[in-house]
């Protein structure tokens, strides 16, 4: 099914929607039963069905009939389909179910097909059941027999009224599409209000996919839209094979095999001799439609040493031609050319074709020499990179540097540990009097950007008011080479005024590379007053801790775990290649040209461990083509691999925006990968904007994860994830985001320096820096990734009460028996359980995930989130929003807040019962746990621990005729206990 094109649309289409029929609704009217009907919502149009009186099973054959305002927007619209139940005695309805249908999934009149869609709840706490039978399409005429039942504005619903299918005239087309226009206005001007949300009227937000072109021939087929979000494996040809076949390597494809090969041309063009031009000069190298320029260059010196690269499937021409041309004339000096059937392939590792001299033809017979290799190679030439390609023909020279593919290197981070003890002989004057008073001291240190402060020194009795003391550890982020310093400054916290300062040259730090503390010292304390009596001094405990690893990414998305001290490092276990193949389908991020349509200048960055790579910018193309294989050594097989796709903001001169546009990002985990492995997928792009979650686009990999060697890479598995100095000296959770935000700013500070820059929005993106914020959304995914996980407990509990119910007698009596061979044999449980274990993951072996995993909206509850929590998730940080919205978001957290203060005490209340057992709080109930425990020591010593086991197994599992539904003596013991609760407030 395919998406109506927008080009070919007109101003007549209408959106029909037939409803076929439901089946096994929920009873909902207290008699076993349901009057349901169906609500379909589309652009402020509510249009609904006649009312199936007391079926659970309906059919009804309607079609409903919205007016497109807008074709070309279709595909970014949702259909919403609800089922009521309707309650004639108290004129209301009842929530059955509901379906959500993206407009990408919409096709044309004679391609749509009927479908059965599952009704999905509305609530976490609804219950539904059943399916519905739809069918929609798009279409230029409407038949007469369209049954537009009950409309109702956007208003609120009202009261159903039958307009039967002979009143279809055009009159009331017109009249349908002018109520239609008319909302869809007032839609939009509700757009540009502030939004306040009712709790009772929110409606979750539905994926809306932007449109783009596709890979492959032929429709696409969406049965509701998942299957947009989802990893699609791919059959590229790598290294001149179809990907997953076995076939001869040549030379190219043995060092860039994950790629598929791509032939250019290249022309270096070195330098000239013998020219008789008394200005600057410039090289300009035609092949076809496209035309290379080199540099400026003055006749004293005529050397340019630069590459063009041109690609073959886009060559219309059999020369190449080299042009000499003065800069301010029109007409050249001289011309070399080259007929491209004698031009050689170089085809690496050979050696660079070696540059040759060339007569050179000039117009007036006074030639002279220049020095050029022309030959055809691939994207594996050494040449690529630097090259100009031929693509980039539109971008100024100025910004070439800025498309270029690169390779950049985090600095080398380390933590810096500066324990601040005490002081001595500190003089604080009273400016009034000239006398001296007590001081309260604190100690400010400035490394770089960074600033911490010690605590107010407290009074001591057994010290002096001039000898504060603090003995406070404060930690610091400094990047290599050292160029800070550790400036310490003594301040008054009353008068506000310095009292004394140092500074300590970072490099001059001691380095250490485990636990054992390094020496402290005394530093001299510079009053700014040489006359003075008193010789201030403070004492300090530097170093350079080497042994953490230094987290520039949150820890379960981390790429490396390596200690800063090379001397701790472990020899590698593998390599991870990735080919960076290209994009399909990206979404347009600027216009150029006064272009009706869009397009973006989008490049890759990858980051695993220090390295960053950046791949070259294709430019103008919403389906750009890489072709460009990296390589990383990996040192620990649980960590992740991340890649982003950005917009390049430098391409356009014009542009005053230099920050880059993120569209989207994939990570891998490494341990999901099998070794040796090629995985050729298509990654989703996924990025969470203020109206939705959107998919921006495919992204195409090829992942392959060598082993070195299996034995070292199975052994990382028993080891911490960590280095040992996180375990031992461990950093609390504030202090590590603390640092983790300074890591940041260093690394985006150095990488910005390189050139072409990495942008800092680009650092963040890749390393996540706003995790850390509060999300109701993420709040909630996290919440049901916990429900999944005790899910399989629940379980358990459930079967083991459906063996006591004794519902099923058989499989009770056998659960009985079972239970008695255990306790008798108590020898074989914990093998049974190891065995059945290892049953059930040899039984899931065949059924084990076959593609490497990737970010997914419905885990990340990106799909049903509500619009006040987007906008409370990009708000910033103060928050910018009115009072109101911010008294609603307060509420709403004090409520969230509410139920996790009554779970949390309810759970320590439970704790502080099993502690008043023996506390004696409660006399009595002490008493009686004492004498239990006496009397239960005799018996269990006097009865075998099997016969102990056995009869409270029975007891537990007997029939529910035995049990009375009250609950037992121990249990109300139990509850009676007191707890701390009483005692609060």
């Amino acid at each position: 099914m395919t998406v109506p094109d927008a080009k070919t649309s007109s101003g007549n289409e209408k959106l029909v929607v037939e409803i076929i029929g439901a089946h096994n609704l929920m009873p909902k009217d207290g008699e076993g039963s349901s009057s349901p009907f169906v609500e379909v919502e589309f652009e402020d149009q509510r249009l609904r069905t006649h009312v199936k009186r007391k079926d659970l099973n309906p059919i009804w054959n309607e079609k409903l009939v919205f007016h497109v305002i807008d074709a070309n927007e279709l595909r970014y619209k949702t259909l919403e389909i609800s089922v009521f139940n309707e309650k004639r005695s108290s004129n209301s309805r009842n929530f059955l179910g509901k379906v959500r249908v993206t407009g990408s999934s919409v096709g044309r009149e004679g391609e749509s097909v009927a479908k059965l869609y599952t009704l999905e709840k509305r609530s976490l706490f609804s219950h539904v059941r059943g399916e519905i039978s739809l069918k929609h399409y798009v279409t230029t005429t409407t038949d007469n027999d369209v049954n537009i039942s009950r409309v109702n504005g956007s208003g609120g619903s009202k009261k159903s009224k039958k307009v039967s299918s002979s009143i279809g005239t055009q009159q009331q087309q017109q009249q349908q599409q002018q109520i239609a226009l008319l909302n869809h206005q007032q839609h939009n001007q509700q757009r540009m209000l502030p939004f306040y949300p009712n709790q009772g009227e929110i409606k979750p937000l539905v994926i809306t996919a932007l449109p783009g072109p596709r890979p492959g021939p032929g429709p696409v087929l969406y049965s509701n839209g998942s299957s947009e979000f989802s990893l699609k494996e791919t059959k590229p040809r790598l290294g001149g094979v179809t990907s997953g076949l076995s076939s001869h390597k040549d030379k190219t494809s043995s060092t860039y095999d994950l790629v598929e090969q791509m032939q250019y041309l290249y022309v270096r063009v070195m330098k000239a001799k013998d020219l008789s031009v008394s200005g600057e000069l410039v090289s300009e190298i035609k092949l076809g439609n496209y035309k290379g320029v080199t540099k400026k260059v003055s006749s004293s010196n005529l050397e340019w040493n630069q590459v063009f690269a041109f690609s073959k499937e886009t060559i219309q021409s059999s020369v190449v031609e080299i042009f000499l041309r003065e800069v301010n004339r029109d007409e050249y000096t001289g011309r070399v050319w080259f007929d491209l059937s004698e031009i050689p392939t170089r085809v690496p590792p050979d050696s660079p074709l070696a540059p040759q001299w060339y007569k050179v033809e000039s117009r007036n017979g006074v030639g002279g020499e220049l020095m050029v290799s022309v030959w055809f190679g691939t994207q594996a030439d050494e040449a690529f990179a630097e090259a100009w390609h031929s693509k980039a023909g539109n971008v100024h020279i100025k910004e070439l540097s800025s498309i270029k593919s690169k390779v950049y290197l985090s600095p080398k981070l380390w933590y810096l540990r500066v324990s601040v003890i005490e002081a001595q002989d500190v003089a604080v004057m009273n400016k009034g009097t000239g006398l001296m008073r007590f001081p309260e001291l604190s100690a400010k240190l400035h490394v770089g950007s960074q600033i911490l402060r010690t605590t107010v020194s407290a009074s001591n009795p057994t010290r002096s008011f001039t000898n504060p003391y603090w003995n406070e550890d404060l930690m610091f982020v400094v990047a290599e080479p050292f160029e800070d310093c550790i400036n310490v400054i003594v301040e008054d916290r009353v008068s506000g005024n310095d009292v004394g300062r140092v500074q300590i040259p970072v490099l001059a730090v001691e380095r250490r590379t485990g636990d054992k503390p390094v020496g402290s010292r005394w530093f001299t304390l510079d009053n700014g007053n040489n006359n003075s009596q008193f010789g201030s001094r403070i004492h300090l405990r530097l170093s350079l801790d080497g042994g953490y690893h230094v987290l520039d990414e949150a820890t379960m998305y981390t790429s490396d775990v390596r200690p800063t001290a090379k001397e701790l490092w472990k020899p590698h276990v593998g390599l991870l290649e990735i080919g960076i193949l290209g994009a399909t389908g990206l979404m347009p991020m600027k216009v150029r040209d006064g272009k009706g349509s869009g397009t973006a200048d989008s490049y890759c960055v990858a980051k695993y461990g220090p390295k960053w790579v950046r791949t070259r910018t294709v430019v103008d193309s919403l389906c750009p083509k890489w072709n460009e294989q990296y390589t990383w050594e990996v040192n620990d097989p649980c960590t992740v691999v991340t890649i982003g796709v950005f917009d390049n903001a430098r391409v356009d001169k014009s542009n005053s925006n230099t920050r880059d546009a993120r569209i989207g990002k994939v990570r891998i985990r490494l341990s999901t990968l099998e070794t040796e492995r090629v995985y050729t997928h298509s990654y989703p792009l996924l990025v969470l904007h203020a109206t939705g979650v959107k998919k921006t686009g495919e992204l195409h990999l090829a992942v392959r994860l060598s082993c070195g060697n299996a034995v070292n890479m199975f052994q990382m598995y028993t080891l911490p994830l960590l280095p040992k100095m996180h375990y031992t000296q461990p950093l609390g959770v504030h202090l590590i985001e603390r640092l983790r935000y300074q890591t940041l700013n260093a690394v985006a500070e150095r990488l910005s320096r390189a050139e072409p820059p990495l942008g800092r929005e680009v650092v963040e993106y890749m390393l996540d820096h706003d995790f850390h914020v509060w999300s109701m959304r993420r709040s909630k995914s996290n919440f049901f990734r916990l429900v999944n996980v005790v899910s399989s407990l629940v379980w358990v509990a459930r079967l083991v009460e459906a063996m006591r119910s004794w519902t099923k007698p058989v499989c009770s009596t056998v659960f009985v028996v079972v239970f008695l061979f255990m306790v008798l044999f108590p020898e074989l449980i914990l093998p049974s359980l190891f065995l059945y274990a290892a049953g059930v993951g040899v039984w899931r072996f065949r059924k084990r995930p076959r593609h490497p995993p990737h970010m997914d909206a419905r885990i990340s509850h990106a799909e049903t989130v509500f619009p006040d929590e987007l906008d409370e998730e990009f708000d910033t940080f103060p928050t910018s929003r009115g009072f109101e919205v911010v008294r609603m978001r307060y509420d709403r957290v004090r409520s969230i807040a509410g139920r996790i203060q009554t779970v949390v005490g309810d759970m320590a209340s439970q704790g502080e019962r099993a502690q008043a057992l023996l506390s004696w709080r409660d006399p009595r109930a002490t008493f009686i746990f004492l004498v239990f425990c006496l009397v239960s020591a005799v018996g269990f010593y006097v009865v075998p621990v099997k016969l102990t086991v056995a009869v409270s197994g029975l007891y537990y599992l007997r029939p529910p005729r035995f049990r009375r539904k009250l609950p037992s003596r121990g249990l109300s013991f139990f509850r009676r206990l007191p707890s701390r609760a009483d005692s609060l407030l």
